[in-house]
Order: C-alpha cells, then sequence, then structure tokens
C-alpha cells in the first residue's frame, strides 16, 4: 500500500461514521480509530505497526521491534465569527502531507509545475516533496486558481505547512 492509498484510505475511514477499522496482513498491522466530530482536539488516531520478521538464516530468529505511528489531526476548539474577515477566508489551503524538501519543478532544468493565476483540478500536480530519497507527487486535491505560493524552491517543510492558497471559485 502506497502512501497516496493510505492517505485516502484513511479519508474515507474518516468519513465513513466507522469507530475503528483494523486491517492484519502478514507484513502489517493498521488501525484506524476516529473519535465523534462533537469533540475538539484528535479526532483520528492512525496506528501502524510491523509485524516480527524471520531472518534468511536457518534456525535463526531475528525481530524488528514494533513499529508505531500515530497521526493526529487536531482541530481548534470552536470560535464565535470575528466581525473582521481575513481575506484569505476565501481561498482553499494545499499543505504538505509530510516532512521534506519542497520542490516546484520535476527538474532543476524543467518549468514549475504551477505559477500563480494557473488553473488547477483535483489531480493535478503542484510540487514534489522529497523524503528520504523518494520524490513524491503533490496533487492538489482542489479544483481552482492558484492564488499564492507561500514556500520557496527547495525549502525544507513540515507536515500540515501551508504551500499553496488555491481560490476555488
Amino acid at each position: 500500500m502506497d502512501y497516496k492509498e493510505l492517505k485516502d484510505f484513511i479519508k474515507s475511514v474518516a468519513k465513513s461514521g466507522v469507530s475503528e477499522v483494523e486491517i492484519k496482513t502478514d507484513d502489517i498491522k493498521l488501525t484506524v480509530r476516529v473519535e465523534p466530530r462533537g469533540k475538539s482536539g484528535t479526532h483520528t488516531e492512525t496506528i501502524i505497526q510491523q509485524v516480527p520478521v524471520q531472518t534468511p538464516f536457518p534456525g535463526a530468529m531475528m525481530q524488528q521491534p514494533v513499529q508505531n505511528l500515530q497521526t493526529q489531526i487536531q482541530t481548534p476548539p470552536e470560535t464565535k465569527a470575528d466581525d473582521s474577515k481575513n481575506e484569505n477566508d476565501n481561498y482553499v489551503t494545499i499543505k504538505s502531507p509530510m516532512v521534506g524538501t519542497f520542490y516546484r519543478k520535476p527538474a532543476p532544468d524543467k518549468a514549475p509545475f504551477v505559477n500563480v493565476g494557473d488553473t488547477v483540478n483535483e489531480t493535478s500536480v503542484v510540487c514534489i516533496i522529497e523524503a528520504m530519497k523518494l520524490f513524491n507527487e503533490i496533487e492538489a486535491e482542489v479544483s481552482g486558481k492558484i492564488v499564492k505560493i507561500l514556500v520557496d524552491d527547495a525549502s525544507p517543510v513540515e507536515f500540515e505547512q501551508p504551500l499553496f492558497l488555491v481560490d476555488p471559485s
């Protein structure tokens, strides 16, 4: 299961209203727990565990430590609407799905994926984030027009860091 499939699976579980899903295979154990939307704070928890694997040496057994990956999505407590509106409230923010290095172009000698003013759809690739020598194409996941690019090329980015502002209208 690659990153995009895992991300789509977690989103669909969160939207389905199911409180917990657990999948076990020979290689991994995946548990997704979703708390009701009424609670503020954490509402999705994902735990991925790697199952111990045998070594190729006959008679010897080596176990890998169980790895837990917990993804917590924080929701801010609800606040009352202010009279002053931020101009960016009308825009959708494309955020980084991982920690890595942000690249606007597929290669140094190529044109950027998108520029300010370009129109994108849900499947448009807007950038690449390199993490551990893997280059991950990031899709817009929203239709609209790129209003602002918030990160410089070849800059490090954090998980959930805003990358682009998109005007969906």
